[in-house]
């Protein structure tokens, strides 16, 4: 059920983030979705990507320490409250979130990457209250 999200560190100098983009391109991968967060001298880079472990694998060739974690992709209505269909029932099921950040829209829905950290106990909890759960269909949107 989880969906693979590939993080790396990167200097905060400008054009690094551009690399990852053309190696990622120049190997047919497209970026679904992509956070980046800095701090002072580095970033953590969260991707997304169409095929994963061909992107991890273009990446660590281009000498970058690559960390595959599992995360959900989960659809979320976009109105206002939307969010507290996925916030709620993690609260309920005691699931902390470390991070969240916006994969794409669908038609009236987006879809949100959460960073959980307890997966299975948390896609349990979101299932259980109707929420929609991408799999492997996400690499295809």
């Amino acid at each position: 059920m989880p969906v693979k999200q590939i993080s790396i560190t990167l200097e905060n100098v400008p054009g690094k983030l551009s690399k990852v983009v053309d190696y990622l391109g120049e190997n047919g991968i497209n970026i679904i979705a992509v956070s980046v967060v800095d701090t002072t001298d580095f970033s953590v880079v969260r991707i997304i990507a169409t095929d994963p472990e061909k992107a991890s694998n273009v990446l660590r060739t281009h000498g970058y320490l690559v960390n595959i974690t599992n995360v959900l992709a989960v659809e979320v209505t976009n109105r206002p409250e939307g969010l507290d269909a996925i916030l709620k029932p993690l609260k309920e099921f005691s699931v902390n979130i470390n991070y969240l950040y916006t994969c794409l829209r669908t038609g009236e829905n987006t879809v949100q990457i959460v960073g959980v950290d307890e997966v299975v106990k948390a896609a349990q909890g979101l299932s259980k209250n109707h929420v929609h759960i991408f799999r492997e269909e996400i690499y295809k949107l």
